[in-house]
């Protein structure tokens, strides 16, 4: 590879011919460069922008934070003689080649094109601009050392982009000096020495480079700039640090995403580090094709993003600049935010390109994106106050920009966010209400003031929005904000508003007395230029003492007219005593006071001159002396609750100024009337509750429990404050008086309710929880018997406060825990596996000591024995819920030992644990005393019996450090004598089989041990557990070997004998036990089981050449002895094929030849049945028993044998001897066949069918194999089937695929669905099984019989079970059927859920005629849509099906239960919309189109109509000529005359316009009887009897809603007036003329829809139209 200096030199030779002839043409190049970089820029500084965007635009490793460094230096480090050089240190990867290329050429940026990739650079010239500032730029990157000059080069000519390589001057470590750092030089350094008068201006940009330049570029974190000098005094450019921080906790909506951006400047001149957070909204929008240029032809997407400054930007006391392009352009918005996007720039960068389409597009997209992003701003943060809401509205643009193009994006902002709900309401709630600007009103700044203090005070004024105009909030409506509001056209709310507000607001009577003279002096000032002439005049606010003492009000028309008597205030305060208040409070009827509170705050107001000439001159109040009026009391009082608490004031006062005595107190409390909390007056009563308000009970208990029992609970108007005869009663001053004189209760001197106390389900405050102890304990000291249900909820209420591992959590009493300083310190240890809800002391404080026995009595547990068990019980509620993992079970047993170390007993403990299942052992999770630790002496049992041994390897070493602590919950530790227990978890017998023999002898002494050993015989008699010679066999297949006639089983290997080399001798000694196993022992049973086995190898054709061989030599050696054949054997041996012949087959005895010199003439060319004498078979050694098989009856002369002859095709019945060989010989045959043309033989097909092919799953026949190539790779592994054995036969066996088609193999990958769904259950890998349901979701199979529809339930990777598909539901979002069924969502994919239902659905798939005669027969509700209350059941007649969505809108609105059948959504594959609807209908529910009737409810009489002109308005030319081309056509069979007549009844027709629509009552019968009523608007009828053509005048302000309803309206009513006999047609003419309405019929548009539905005009038609226009 070249070096860089290689590199250089070849571009100056190649590139610019240094070293040859000039090129004449680099001249030219030289001064359009010159040109370029000179005019480019109307600025010399804006080379820097150049240069922060070509940083930007490169890349970075990874984990470098990228930075772009500035530093001047007065060092002439390049000794040019530069008075200042500036130097930009860029820690990138570097310049490659091709971007040293890229910067020796002119237009060839490495980055055009790439905009997608987020390249902000492209104009190719960018580096050139440095030469604006320098003569020679310096580049030092990547082990390029360069530098460029202006002046042409004298070898080529041109300059600016002829490289030079540099030596010195400066050197790496000259700049490393200059840089300074103690880190390495970065990757990139530009060494840029400037001209003389370039300093000053460079000096000023860098000072006041811009601190949002880093806003929008993504890659920079930090750009630095700072001055080098030796004398620092000389330093002129303020130096700055700008780096940014993102919160990506990105919130996205629509198309858009929002986060906060940090940006932080830190300056040297001031050593502050200034910060900023921008709120950045970026949103995409697709660029439309009219907005395509060919710099941008790649780009599918606007990305634009604003910033929203949160605070005083950094702008280093600059202008800041509005439009980002990346970087800041020099436009000043006066936008209060910043628009970044894709811009397309003047050259110069200072501006975009106004009249370029592409920025157009990008300015179009501003408000919408502004509109979202102010939304967001306004609305997004629930948690913010309403008072931080109205300076986010600081970011509209209220202000005009200086560029028209942006004042039409201003404009466009504001029309969209004044259509907007947006402008924060006062709501006095927690939730935040917005509304469009022109929907709010502003309040007067005094109304304001006396809405602030009546809030203070109490009053409710959530319903503040609802007098008619939404109020604008508080915080904002200030003259702060006057600019913004009027931007937004927030306008004042009416007078009558605040006639509204003081009716619906409690801002009379809820609110003192300063701020009801307040609210008077407001009317006052007011009145004649606002209210006079409102609704305010009839308003009840002016307040006045009643004859009963109630404070009421009138309003300014009554007091004024003297309605009721007259209003009267008193001139002097000091004419006010007790006796003439009381009388007053009891007995005036003609006249009335101004209560007693406002007449004095009247005399201490300020304003009192104000106010007092208001209600003298414009009221019409008297001003008068103080009145004596005196009132009878007791006999007075009625159901008016007002003076029966006053009478009870009257009491009380009267008692404490000793104008009543106890006894005459006691006299009038007894029976007297009393004002419950519902304000009603009650004069029965079984007891007396104190008022909800500040009592104990309500703190307590919330509700009343005690109102079935007969107590009167007082209303709060005992403690309220007030003025009753001049006497003030301050609140709950009368409490100890009701206690006192009318036993008025409260607890805890109150008798509990049989009731739930509903706070007991919530956590108690710790006062609470000591009144309810003191509660208790007072009843229990009055030994008052607690109610059931009300100790109950005690009980069981999560309300006492525990903790939880240092955590706070509330549980009830019956599971918390009171501890003492003995054992709970010991439950806090880190042993003890559950977290014990120990009562949180520190909350309740050691008080709670003081009420144990209260405590003990609520269920709260004190003892360490009771902590222990509820340690227990948690953990084995947990066992039930999940298994518990290795380290919860050592805890557990670490739990035990601690309360053994401790002397705590565990027993109560182990108690509550040891009968559960969390003890994992070999048998899966079992109970301690169901657990076995295992040991040696346990090694032979485990063979045999199924012992739950304590799973030590999952557990590890560890847990048999607990054998002590194990055997206390009742594992069995050691064996002992336990053959019991061998013997009752005997493994089931197919799970029993080969043995050690270790093993087998302790299977014989369990039987010797064993009383009954029967069940141990069956478990072992069949079973597998014996080592033979032949492996491990059962015992009834086994055998026990004897010298003397032993042969006879050593004939053949399928005899096996009991290995006595692995049992050794021992084994002998169990005879007894092992015949009672079945082994045979004796030769008489030996003979009989040989002749069998014989017969058996005989007609298998299996018996070989070893085992003839033995046999001969067996029958040889027991002639002459006392072991004789039996007949049955002798009969055998001579009757059953059991010689092989060299033709392969086996024969009888006498159906044999034994080779000789007689046979050897006829062997060459015959297939004669000769015993097989090969090497390969007998050999010769079947020679040396000539004598005995000729006993036997073998032929052995040729004379003899004559007969044999045969010959014929024959395949091993042990597919292991046909050799892949074989198999290619036989597909060879078939091959030559198939060329040949020739059918393959039946018999031949008959004899290849058996099982012969080998597959991965064994041998199999053709018919049930599958041939494995490339189809199926995206499908199937090949082990996924019985695919033939590539490994066995290898690759070329795929070359063979017709011929194995041919003899059945599955070769085509679609056809073997029904294959592999057969083999489906020999899997248990359930990737592989998923793999095959993906391969038949492919392929759409379905299941035809019961053993496929069964589906695969994993547990673990290579465990489950196969279910039926019935137990299977697809998901359980609610966990409605976990319990019951197999939830399929938890085990497979989202496309496997639409595979199961299509496979193994049933319901749909199998309507037939019975199905649905079932349904009709017996089915009584049908499924019904409810929304949020889901699905329900009603009645089959009064459900329909919704086939008209306006009718269903309209019944569901009117009526209260569900109507329309349901269905699911979105549909799924198994249960079609379409097909559940079909059913529905089949079953007889009705469309609702066909169930309503229709009544139109507008008559002709109807009133303000307007006559229009028919032709003007509706029926024009279009019209008429698009309807008779429609009644023209064929179909229709309308001759001329017919089709004018239809239309003249059009045209004559009379148009009356109304403001009213036309309402049309739709009805619906149920089977109730019921009948619904639905009224529909309709804005047009056609009465075509009258001739009168109704129609409601369109209102366009509605925008293409009403047009489209008016265009449906019009349509149907016109093709209805045509067709009304031919309502087929109806539908085809309505949809034309709504078409021909919405382009206002215009002649073209009118012609070319005629045309597309080829309509034509004839030329009676066209003559009938110019007859009936002829004005056009």
């Amino acid at each position: 590879m070249a070096t860089p200096r290689d590199h250089i030199e070849e571009i100056r030779s190649k590139k610019f011919n240094i070293g040859g002839e000039p090129d004449p043409k680099n001249e030219d190049l030289h001064h359009a460069v010159n040109y370029l970089s000179a005019e480019l820029y109307s600025k010399d500084v804006h080379f820097l922008m150049e240069l922060i965007q070509n940083a930007e635009d490169n890349e970075y490793l990874e984990g470098v934070k990228p930075s772009l460094e500035f530093v001047i230096t007065s060092q002439d480090i390049t000794a040019t003689g530069a008075a200042a050089t500036l130097l930009v240190f860029n820690n990138e990867k570097g310049f490659s080649p091709k971007n040293i290329e890229s910067i020796c050429s002119v237009g060839r940026s490495t980055k055009k094109g790439f905009r997608k990739r987020g390249y902000i650079g492209e104009k190719g010239i960018g580096f050139k601009s440095v030469f604006l500032i320098t003569a020679q730029p310096y580049i030092f990157s990547n082990g390029y050392q360069i530098r460029f000059n202006e002046e042409p080069c004298l070898e080529c000519h041109v300059g600016y982009i002829v490289p030079e390589w540099v030596d010195d001057n400066p050197t790496l470590s000259t700049l490393k000096q200059v840089y300074g750092s103690d880190t390495s030089l970065p990757t990139t350094t530009i060494v840029l020495p400037l001209k003389p008068d370039k300093v000053k201006p460079v000096k000023q940009q860098l000072s006041s480079i811009h601190p949002e330049v880093l806003l929008f570029l993504s890659k920079i974190k930090k750009l630095s700039i700072k001055e080098d000098n030796v004398d620092t005094r000389l330093n002129s450019v303020t130096a700055i640090s700008i780096s940014t921080e993102t919160d990506f906790v990105t919130r996205k909506n629509i198309d858009a995403e929002s986060y906060m951006l940090h940006l932080l400047s830190d300056e040297n001149d001031d050593n502050l580090e200034k910060e900023c957070s921008y709120y950045m909204w970026k949103q995409r929008f697709p660029v439309r094709s009219e907005n395509k240029v060919e710099k941008r032809m790649e780009v599918e997407e606007w990305v634009l993003t604003l910033a929203f400054p949160n605070g005083d930007r950094l702008n280093r006391g600059m202008n800041s600049p509005g439009v980002y392009a990346f970087l800041p352009t020099e436009m000043v918005t006066n936008f209060p935010f910043i628009i970044q996007a894709d811009f397309l720039l003047a050259s110069s960068r200072e501006t975009i390109l106004m009249d370029n389409k592409w920025n157009q597009g990008i300015l179009g997209c501003v408000p919408l994106a502004f509109t979202n992003a102010f939304i967001s701003l306004v609305k997004t943060f629930e948690d913010a106050p309403i008072s931080s809401l109205p300076p986010m509205f600081r970011f509209l643009p209220i202000n005009e920009s200086p560029y028209p193009v942006l004042n039409a994006v201003r404009e466009k902002i504001q029309r969209k966010i004044m259509a907007e709900n947006i402008v924060p309401c006062e709501s006095y709630m927690e939730q935040k209400f917005f509304q469009k600007p022109g929907e709010v009103g502003r309040l007067m700044p005094a109304f304001w003031n006396i809405l602030s203090n009546a809030r203070k005070q109490g009053v409710n004024l959530h319903n503040i929005s609802s007098h008619g105009r939404y109020v604008l909030s508080s915080s904002f409506d200030t003259a702060e904000y006057d600019h913004i509001l009027n931007f937004l056209g927030v306008k004042p709310v009416e007078d009558e508003w605040y006639a509204n507000c003081i009716r619906g607001s409690n801002l009379v009577m809820g609110v003192s007395e300063k701020v009801y003279l307040e609210l008077l002096l407001f009317l006052a000032e007011n009145w004649r230029s606002n209210f006079q002439k409102t609704s305010i005049k009839n308003l009840p606010f002016l307040k006045y003492v009643s004859p009963h003492g109630d404070i009421c009000l009138k309003s300014v028309r009554e007091v004024s007219q003297w309605t009721g008597g007259r209003v009267l205030i008193s001139r002097w305060s000091r004419h006010i005593s007790w006796l003439i208040d009381w009388n007053r409070e009891f007995r005036c009827a003609t006249h009335h006071f101004l209560p007693k509170e406002t007449q004095e705050a009247l005399h201490l107001c300020s304003k009192r001159q104000t106010i007092q000439e208001w209600l003298l001159n414009e009221v019409r109040i008297g001003a008068v002396n103080v009145y004596e009026y005196g009132i009878l009391i007791y006999n007075s009082l009625d159901s008016d609750k007002k003076p029966v608490v006053a009478y009870v004031h009257f009491l009380y006062h009267s008692l404490s100024a000793n104008y009543l005595s106890q006894e005459e107190v006691g006299y009038l409390c007894d029976g007297m009337p009393l004002v419950d909390n519902y304000g009603r007056v009650s004069t029965k009563r079984n007891g007396v509750l104190v008022p909800a308000s500040g009592s104990k009970w309500v703190s307590l208990i919330g509700s009343n429990p005690w109102i079935e029992e007969g107590y009167v609970e007082l209303g709060e108007d005992y403690l309220r404050s007030g003025k009753f005869a001049s006497v003030y009663t301050s609140e709950k001053q009368l409490i100890d008086f009701l206690k006192t004189h009318l036993l008025a209760c409260d607890v805890p001197d109150i008798s509990p309710p049989n009731a739930v106390i509903p706070t007991m389900s919530a956590p108690l405050t710790k006062q609470n929880t000591f009144l309810l102890l003191d509660w208790i304990r007072s009843l229990n000291w009055k030994r008052v018997h607690l109610p059931e249900k009300f100790l109950t909820c005690i009980k069981e209420g999560r309300w006492m406060r525990v903790s939880l591992s240092g955590s706070r959590d509330y549980r009830p009493p019956s599971e918390s825990f009171l501890t003492d300083s003995s054992w709970g310190h010991l439950l806090q240890h880190e042993s003890v596996l559950v977290d014990i809800p120990i009562i949180d002391q520190n909350f309740y404080g050691n008080r709670l000591y003081d009420y144990k026995e209260e405590i003990r009595s609520i269920g709260v547990m004190l003892e360490c024995g009771e902590a222990c068990t509820f340690i227990g019980k948690r953990l084995m509620w947990l066992a039930s819920s999940s298994t518990l993992t290795k380290g919860n079970v050592l805890s557990i047993l670490k739990f035990i030992k601690f309360l053994r170390q401790k002397f705590l007993s565990p027993q109560d403990f182990i108690q509550s644990i040891r009968e559960e299942r969390w003890l994992r052992t070999s048998l899966g999770d079992r109970s301690p005393v169901e657990s076995v630790l295992f040991g040696q002496e346990w090694r032979a049992a485990s063979q045999i019996s199924d012992i739950p041994f304590i799973d030590v390897k999952y557990y590890g070493e560890e847990i048999l450090s607990f054998k002590t602590e194990l055997e206390m919950l009742g594992v069995v530790i050691g064996f002992g004598q336990n053959y019991q227990l061998v013997f009752e978890t005997l493994k089931s017998p197919a799970h029993i089989g080969g043995l050690t023999s270790e093993s087998c002898l302790f299977v014989l002494e369990c039987l010797r041990h064993l009383r009954s050993p029967d069940k141990f015989v069956r478990a072992f008699k069949d079973k597998k557990f014996l080592k033979t010679n032949m492996g491990y066999k059962s015992p009834d297949e086994s055998y026990l070997f004897n010298l003397e006639w032993g042969c006879l089983l050593q004939v053949f290997s399928s005899f096996p004998l009991i290995d006595q080399n692995s049992y050794g001798s021992s084994i002998l000694s169990y005879k007894t036990e092992l015949k009672q196993l079945g082994v045979i022992v004796d030769f008489e049973e030996a003979t009989k089981v040989f002749a069998a086995v014989f017969k058996q190898q005989a007609a298998l054709s299996s018996i070989k050449k070893d085992s003839v061989l033995r046999f001969l030599a067996c029958y040889k050696k027991l002639q002459g002895t006392t072991f004789k054949f039996p007949e049955d054997l002798k009969s055998c041996i001579r009757n059953v094929k059991w010689l092989r012949t060299r033709l392969g087959d086996y024969r009888v005895p006498k159906d044999c030849v034994l080779f000789g010199p007689d046979w050897e003439s006829i062997s060459p060319i015959s297939r004669l049945p000769f015993i097989d004498d090969s090497g390969n078979y007998y050999g010769d050694g079947i020679h040396e028993y000539k004598k005995e098989l000729k006993s036997m009856g073998v032929v052995l002369a040729f004379k003899d044998g004559y007969r044999f002859v045969a010959d014929g095709l024959h395949l091993p019945r042990d597919p292991d001897n046909i050799t892949p060989a074989n198999v290619y010989s036989l597909l060879e045959y078939i091959r030559n066949l198939l060329e040949q043309k020739e059918p393959l033989p039946d018999s031949f097909l008959k004899k290849v069918s058996q099982k012969w092919l080998k597959t991965s799953f064994g041998y199999r026949s053709p018919d049930d194999c599958l041939l494995f190539h490339s189809d199926w790779n995206s499908f199937l592994h090949q082990e996924d089937g019985p695919f033939v054995d590539e490994d066995y036969y290898g690759s070329k066996i795929k070359s063979y695929r017709k011929e194995l088609n041919l003899i059945g193999v599955t070769v085509e990958v679609r056809n073997g669905c029904s294959l592999l769904a057969t083999h489906l259950d020999s899997h248990s890998n359930f990737s592989t099984i998923k793999r095959i349901y993906k391969y038949l979701y492919e392929f759409n199979w379905e299941s035809d019989c019961e053993d496929t529809k069964k589906i695969r339930i994993p547990n673990g990777n290579d465990d489950g079970e196969w279910v039926i598909a019935e137990e299977c539901v697809l998901s359980d979002k609610n966990d409605l059927f976990g319990m019951q069924l197999n939830v399929l969502e938890k085990h497979y994919d989202k496309k496997l859920l639409h595979f199961f239902p299509k496979a193994f659905g049933y319901v749909v798939k199998h309507w037939n005629l019975e199905t649905q005669k079932t349904l009709d027969k017996h089915l009584v509700k049908l499924p019904v849509y409810s929304g949020s209350d889901g699905i329900l059941l009603f009645e089959r007649h009064d459900v329909f099906i919704a086939d008209d969505l306006q009718l269903k809108d309209l019944f569901e609105k009117c009526s209260s239960q569900p109507l329309f059948v349901w269905y699911p959504q979105p549909s799924v594959p198994s249960l079609p919309r379409g097909k559940l609807l079909e059913v529905y209908r089949k079953i007889g529910v009705r469309n609702i189109s066909e169930s309503v009737m229709k009544e139109e409810a507008y008559t002709s009489e109807a009133v303000c109509v307007r006559e229009v002109v028919p032709r003007e308005n509706l029926v024009g030319k279009g019209l008429v000529r698009l309807i008779l081309g429609f009644l023209a056509d064929l179909s229709l069979q309308m001759e001329a005359e017919k089709r004018h007549e239809a239309v003249r009844s059009l045209l004559d027709i009379i148009v009356l316009e109304t403001v009213d629509p036309i309402t049309i009552d739709y009805s619906l019968l149920l089977s109730s009887g019921k009948i619904l009523k639905g009224p529909a608007r309709r804005m047009i009828r056609w009465e075509r009897e009258s001739k009168k053509f109704f129609t409601q005048k369109m209102d366009r302000s509605d925008g293409h809603s009403s047009v489209i309803e008016y265009a449906m309206c019009l349509s149907e009513a016109i093709s209805e007036g045509l067709l009304w006999e031919k309502e087929d047609h109806m539908q085809q003419l309505a949809e034309l003329i709504k078409l021909g309405f919405l382009v206002e019929f215009n002649d073209k548009a009118i012609e070319f829809l005629m045309k597309t539905k080829n309509l034509q005009l004839f030329l009676e038609d066209e003559r009938f139209l110019l007859s009936a226009f002829l004005s056009d």
